[in-house]
């Protein structure tokens, strides 16, 4: 039986973290070395026998048969020539196998391509999949879990905080709402950053320039991977760009960071209103399903929410490493290549994760505490902000004072001379939650 004498050789070179390629970068590269095989059979540079027999095996690695077998670890050679070796060795065992004759790794299976060719173009594969396959629905269905939130608590009445001190009245609607918007927009980022992320290098070979593959390769090749993947994906414009820069997987990982910043914002939010019971907002309650503590019985804590905080912040760690391995090499070629690849799929992944969870156990099983709601609205000083253009700024800030130091709203409009009918109208927080002069 033959040996990857390659593999067994750079696992001895490389570094052993045991940090493995992704799945998601197995599946692309399999769809490569098929794409690629199957161009050159066309062209009529591959015998059919050793293309079909190549073909076969690549979907096989794409669909995971042989993932045991690729060893290297993600922390390797800049360029994933570990990578492209490993799979190539590999492919061309399990063919000669089945075929009954030699099919070499780098004569056959590699024909007319390049790691520094290859490897960039699995990358974007393997992210254009994970964020449109994987995280784009989990997105879209926390956006609509947020929108169908927000439209049972319309009308839930809360105190509106700014700088975490009292502020005018909002609902609890408005509040979801506005995370439902802020992630929509974040989808819209994401789909026009994945656009971009659609041009593949393949067909550049060493530098870009192409040399030892066919003209008509590369436009083949990358047809073949969009049948096959069920995405429209093309030439890049540049493939000098596209093996040299990860600017755009940047961008695609900067966007994920922006998604991760909203995320976290959205958890503190909801922590800050399941606060307490007794000595927090206790605005909402998110029924838990383990307990908080382990000496302090009865305690509940938001564990989904503080969870994806935490995955939250890793992203946007994430998205630093990710810059700093998209500084990696010069001229022709990027030398950040496994870990870029590593990093924007375990964003992408970790970010799906997280808010089919927060869907899932947060949001869904929110309910508002609506009387305690409407009494810390009742209560909040702000609500003199409605007095201000009848009775003046000055006076409105005493009657403010007044509150500070312990009164209640309703005290301190009596004190201002406002009859009972003019304060239940003051006190209709429902309409100072829209726009108007009251």
């Amino acid at each position: 039986m033959k040996k990857m004498k390659y593999v067994e050789n750079a696992k001895k070179v490389f570094l052993d973290t045991g940090t493995r390629i992704p799945r998601e970068m197995i599946w692309a590269i399999g769809i490569v070395k098929y794409s690629a095989a199957k161009a050159n059979k066309h062209l009529g540079l591959l015998e059919p026998q050793l293309a079909d027999a190549i073909m076969e095996t690549a979907l096989e690695l794409a669909e995971g048969k042989y993932d045991d077998l690729i060893q290297v670890d993600v922390f390797q050679t800049g360029s994933g020539t570990g990578l492209n070796m490993n799979a190539n060795e590999v492919i061309a065992l399990k063919a000669t196998e089945k075929l009954g004759k030699d099919v070499h790794p780098n004569d056959h299976v590699n024909m007319g391509q390049s790691s520094n060719d290859v490897i960039p173009t699995v990358i974007r594969i393997a992210a254009v999949e994970t964020a449109l396959g994987r995280l784009k629905p989990s997105l879209e269905n926390l956006i609509g879990t947020l929108r169908k939130k927000a439209e049972e608590t319309q009308d839930a009445v809360k105190p509106g905080r700014t700088h975490l001190r009292d502020a005018l009245p909002v609902t609890l609607g408005q509040e979801l709402e506005a995370w439902a918007n802020a992630l929509e927009k974040d989808l819209d980022m994401l789909l026009k950053a994945v656009e971009n992320v659609m041009e593949l290098p393949l067909g550049g070979t060493a530098v870009g320039t192409g040399l030892n593959s066919h003209p008509r390769y590369a436009e083949l090749a990358i047809g073949y991977i969009s049948e096959t993947t069920k995405r429209s994906y093309r030439p890049a414009k540049s493939r000098f760009r596209a093996m040299r820069s990860l600017s755009d997987l940047l961008i695609l990982s900067s966007i994920y960071k922006a998604i991760a910043t909203d995320l976290w914002r959205l958890s503190q939010d909801l922590r800050l209103m399941y606060s307490g019971p007794n000595t927090g907002f206790n605005e909402i309650d998110m029924p838990q399903k383990v307990p908080g503590s382990s000496i302090m019985p009865g305690k509940v804590n938001p564990v989904t929410v503080e969870a994806v905080m935490q995955a939250s912040s890793h992203v946007m760690g994430m998205e630093q490493s990710l810059t700093n391995a998209s500084l990696l090499g010069e001229l022709e070629l990027s030398m950040g290549l496994p870990l870029s690849g590593y990093l924007i799929i375990r964003q992408a992944k970790l970010l799906a994760e997280a808010m089919d969870k927060l869907s899932e156990q947060a949001i869904e099983t929110l309910r508002p505490n609506l009387e305690r709601m409407k009494t810390l609205a009742e209560n909040s000083q702000a609500l003199i902000t409605v007095l201000s253009p009848k009775i003046g700024y000055d006076k409105a800030a005493e009657l403010s004072k007044m509150i500070y130091e312990g009164k209640s709203v309703r005290e301190a409009l009596k004190a201002a001379g406002l009859s009972e009918d003019e304060i239940e109208r003051l006190l209709d927080l429902k309409k100072l939650t829209q726009p108007g002069i009251p």
